[in-house]
């Protein structure tokens, strides 16, 4: 064989690896073929490898990156107000960007200026219900092009070229996204008056949208059922059912009718498709209620689980539980990778899940049989709550190592000042602590991984089988209360009884119950009404924002009744006043939905020191790259610092972060999510940093990269909001001059 003939050989087989990898049929549907040059689906392609083959940007020439464009939604630009969260990350086909503004607006722009084509507000004339939405859904036939996506509780499909809604599609363009998931003769209650809604798209297959959702933690949890929509139509093609009925396998790792008054296991943070074998791939979160299991003994499938799904029937091919009867709120946080990995000399088509405990499953992609040894490693199970049955076992991975902190000591107490470390340790000794599958207590625990370990914005792989992911070292004090608890020896207000069933979850109302109570992820709320007005809080929760969902549907009186307990504004009869109000005792059901757990957290407070730092030695934020080839680290390095720690001689600590990486075949990592409000590029081959600039908000989501006319760009929103930081509205795209 001649020189030229090998040349063309080898090209040709270079192409076809890199269109087998990035999915050159996109969105499942032969008629529209995405090329190299687009970023057509969230993670950028359906095996969700967040992985461009484009190399004009590479680790040459990145330094002289610079911005090429700015896109102002318009919104988060009010400095006397929160912001909403921008998490978007933008899909990019044919030289338009479609994504979405801080309210849900959805938008079309010109990939290489900016220049707005159109914007559609899926709440006017509506009461919105604002949540973080990650991205939209591109599907095309011909000229038909439509633009998918979930805000509040209705499932929109519009013109992606003129952002009109799709008649045909629903009534008007819209489905309520409730549709599917069974009906009151079924679960004896309607479910149509519960908070649903979505914050990360689904994938399409054919002519199937494929999505999970998003739903409550707490007793109102709706079931996470996952469902296929008919992208022309709107009508549910199937359901499957996440917590199973009566007959169905997996209905036996429940309690009896657990069904009837339980909900979540659903698929918040996405999925990915193999269209050659007709399968999706996803994880679940937790069952409710969170951090106590007592009505639902058992392993409790398919919460917790990798589930791959036959695409075109929603009928189960395999699932692996990676957490059994969760105690913790261990949700799997994120899709998984599709990857292609050499195992025992043979190459697998592989499936590789990051979780919140920074461990990382390898699955067989056919069978899900783990790659690397998983081991049933015995936990506490002592001092459980009255009524609960932890698991004796949890699943561990031999391989690849943990990339975040597993257990605590006192050796891991900060040590950042001797004041910072007295503070910090006086929690510490009066708190339960060690392994981190301790049970839930009332004296408070002290855990790991309420948060990542891996977060919601995933892990990226390139074609070589390794994986690059984004890891939390955050420790969280978590304390349960009867929820039957009468403050003062009084009864319960009826105010505290709809707190305790709505709220609970996630606030506490005493300020003595958290360790820094500025800025924590899940806001204290005792004394909120010195921030906050009647009107305001009343606002809030019609609305929600960021993580805090809608609460329309409670009625007025209801929410009302919330307000007034948190304003400590309730009237307090003596515990012997025959008179004293009764409220403690809910009005009578016709089911047992809403589901009033005994014990109930004290809210979700991070463990950090009187400055607002974590109340742990460093690095609080890492980034990793590790061989699934092997299940070896490449290296580990600290993402992200506190500028004011670093002027101070402090080495790098790393910053909690939230949104994910990209990687390219120009050997670059890009990822912003640090507090620094930086994007920074990564050398893939040695961790270091080789270029970074500062955003004029936080980049707390995943970046996109893109060509358009012989160029490439690196995309970010940059939404701001977490923590005290300043808020934004804009998406900033970069290119080389």
């Amino acid at each position: 064989m001649n020189r030229n003939l090998l040349r063309s050989a080898a090209l040709i087989l270079l192409l076809s690896n890199i269109s087998s990898f990035v999915g050159v049929v996109t969105n499942g549907n032969s008629r529209h073929s995405a090329t190299a040059e687009d970023w057509p689906t969230y993670g950028g392609n359906n095996a969700g490898s967040r992985y461009s083959p484009l190399s004009q940007i590479n680790s040459g020439n990145v330094q002289n990156l610079k911005p090429a464009w700015t896109y102002d939604t318009g919104e988060n630009n009010n400095p006397n107000e929160r912001g909403m969260d921008m998490q978007c990350q933008p899909i990019i086909i044919d030289g338009i960007m479609y994504g979405t503004t801080p309210r849900l607006k959805v938008f079309a722009i010109e990939a290489a200026t900016g220049k707005e084509l159109w914007k559609f507000d899926p709440f006017e004339g509506k009461r919105p219900r604002f949540h973080p939405m990650r991205g939209v859904v591109y599907w095309r036939e011909g000229d038909d092009k439509r633009i998918l996506f979930t805000a509040g509780s209705t499932l929109f499909a519009i013109n992606a070229s003129d952002g009109k809604p799709v008649k045909s599609f629903g009534t008007n363009g819209e489905v309520d996204f409730h549709n599917g998931l069974g009906d009151e003769k079924t679960y004896g209650y309607n479910l149509n008056n519960f908070n649903i809604r979505n914050t990360t798209p689904g994938i399409i297959y054919k002519n199937l949208l494929i999505t999970g959702s998003s739903v409550s933690e707490g007793g109102d949890a709706l079931p996470g059922h996952i469902r296929a929509f008919d992208v022309k139509t709107g009508k549910v093609a199937w359901t499957f059912r996440t917590i199973p009925l009566p007959g169905e396998y997996g209905y036996e790792t429940w309690s009896k009718d657990s069904y009837k008054k339980l909900g979540g296991a659903n698929c918040w943070a996405g999925m990915v498709l193999d269209e050659k074998r007709g399968s999706v791939f996803l994880g679940t979160g937790s069952p409710s209620v969170d951090f106590y299991g007592g009505a639902r003994k058992g392993t409790n499938l398919f919460a917790n689980c990798v589930i791959a799904l036959d695409a075109a029937t929603g009928k189960r091919k395999w699932h692996f539980q990676t957490v059994h009867h969760d105690l913790w709120d261990r949700d799997i946080p994120c899709p998984p990778n599709l990857i292609t990995v050499t195992h025992k000399g043979k190459k697998v088509d592989a499936v590789a899940q990051a979780t919140k405990d920074g461990y990382i499953f390898v699955f067989d992609r056919d069978t899900g049989k783990p790659l690397f040894p998983v081991k049933e490693v015995p936990v506490p199970v002592k001092n459980a709550l009255p009524g609960e049955a932890p698991w004796p076992t949890q699943p561990v991975p031999v391989k690849p190592a943990p990339f975040a902190y597993q257990s605590v000591t006192e050796a891991d107490i900060t040590s950042r000042t001797p004041e910072a470390r007295a503070y910090v340790l006086d929690r510490f000794n009066n708190s339960t602590k060690g392994p981190k599958n301790q049970p839930p207590s009332i004296t408070g625990s002290l855990l790991y991984h309420i948060g990542g370990g891996a977060e919601w914005g995933g892990a990226a792989a390139d074609p070589n089988g390794i994986m690059y992911v984004n890891g939390n070292n955050m420790l969280w004090w978590l304390k349960m209360r009867d929820a039957k608890d009468k403050p003062q020896g009084q009864l319960l207000s009826k105010g505290q009884v709809l707190f305790n069933n709505n709220c609970a979850a996630c606030h506490a109302t005493d300020a003595k119950n958290a360790v820094a109570t500025t800025d924590q992820a899940y806001p204290v709320l005792k004394d909120i009404g010195k921030k906050m007005s009647r009107d305001q809080i009343n606002a809030l929760l019609e609305t929600g924002r960021n993580r805090m969902p809608s609460f329309q549907h409670l009625s007025k009186e209801d929410r009302n009744e919330i307000i007034t307990f948190l304003l400590n504004m309730e009237a307090k009869p003596a515990a012997n006043d025959i008179h004293a109000q009764t409220a403690e005792v809910t009005p009578k059901k016709v089911s047992d939905f809403p589901f009033s757990p005994p014990f109930i957290n004290n809210g979700n407070v991070q463990f950090r020191d009187q400055d607002n730092y974590p109340g742990i030695k460093p690095p609080w934020g890492t980034l990793n790259a590790v061989d699934l080839n092997t299940g070896e680290y490449l290296w580990q390095v600290t993402l992200g610092e506190y500028p004011e720690l670093t002027r101070q001689g402090v080495p790098p600590t790393g910053t909690e972060n939230h949104g994910g990486p990209i990687v390219t075949a120009g050997g670059l990592l890009f990822i912003a999510a640090t507090y620094d409000e930086k994007l920074r590029a990564f050398d893939t081959k040695t961790g270091k940093i080789v270029w970074e600039y500062k955003l004029p908000a936080g980049g707390f989501a995943t970046p996109a990269t893109y060509m358009v006319n012989g160029k490439q760009y690196i995309v970010i929103a940059a939404g701001g909001t977490r923590y005290g930081l300043k808020s934004g509205g804009s998406y900033v795209a970069f290119a080389l001059p």
